[in-house]
């Protein structure tokens, strides 16, 4: 099996792909690259069994509403959503409001920050892979699933927060996190990109991103159960893993999916960064 993880950006600049070999028992980097465009993200996809992408693939139900309304000038649904609460519901899709209620981790808004660029670009991707590869189903249940990577590392119990970015702190944070990675995965074989990782959290992401498509391989995933199942078609739907990651490479059994059930609400407030 071959997994495709890619940490998007807004363009081809620090955008980062990497794909998982998977084998006897074992897990093996066989690609890893930075400033990856369009061509090329199509182009691993269509080789890959299972790909996850680090970025919002669909925007809140509750947003074209509001935003044709408000062109055609008509006082509904805009009324609908006046104050915090009804902003909320612009800003934040209903898998965005469970991972923060599952991790505590708050995903930032596709449709009120920066990733709105990024998610802007992955819509024109998944248009080029449908129309080259078959169109992708936005709840994972296809080939193509979204991912959140630190909420992966906190649900593996690794750290989560501190490791982005270019200053002292966020790097020797980064180094700790690998080595911790390879602590908890000693299967998994770098093949000597070590050192880039340890120097770019765009490609460690990546490698995250591979990492948790696997886990949506093997239904070692929170899928959308039948109070979710809806939005996430028309959103996008973020995987949890679940099981360890022991359970990645079959050295833990994993078996079944996961079928709970999710109750609260997310404060809403913009917070972690992807």
């Amino acid at each position: 099996m071959l997994t495709l993880g890619v940490d998007l950006a807004a363009a081809t600049k620090k955008t980062a792909a990497a794909v998982i070999e998977w084998k006897n028992g074992a897990a093996r980097l066989a690609h890893l690259d930075l400033d990856v465009d369009d061509d090329e993200v199509v182009r691993l996809f269509g080789a890959a069994d299972m790909a996850g992408i680090d970025c919002p693939v669909g925007w809140p139900d509750a947003f074209l509403p509001f935003i044709a309304a408000h062109l055609a000038g008509e006082p509904h649904p805009v009324l609908d959503h006046d104050g915090i609460e009804g902003r909320r519901l612009l800003a934040y899709r209903d898998t965005d409001r469970f991972v923060t209620a599952r991790t505590g981790l708050i995903p930032l808004s596709v449709s009120a920050d920066r990733l709105a660029h990024p998610a802007m670009r992955c819509a024109v991707i998944q248009a080029k892979i449908a129309g080259g590869l078959g169109a992708q189903a936005r709840d994972g249940s296809g080939r193509l699933a979204e991912v959140y990577p630190a909420a992966s590392l906190k649900s593996w119990g690794l750290l989560a927060r501190g490791y982005k970015g270019r200053g002292g702190t966020e790097t020797q944070r980064l180094g700790e996190l690998l080595d911790g990675l390879r602590q908890a995965a000693p299967w998994l074989d770098l093949a000597g990109h070590e050192d880039r990782l340890a120097g770019s959290d765009d490609m460690f992401d990546a490698v995250v991103a591979s990492l948790t498509a696997r886990a949506v391989a093997i239904g070692a995933t929170i899928r959308p159960d039948a109070a979710h199942a809806k939005a996430a078609l028309t959103e996008g739907w973020i995987h949890l893993p679940i099981g360890g990651l022991a359970a990645l490479n079959g050295t833990e059994p994993w078996h079944g999916e996961w079928h709970g059930e999710w109750h609260g609400e997310a404060t809403g407030r913009p917070g972690s960064s992807r």
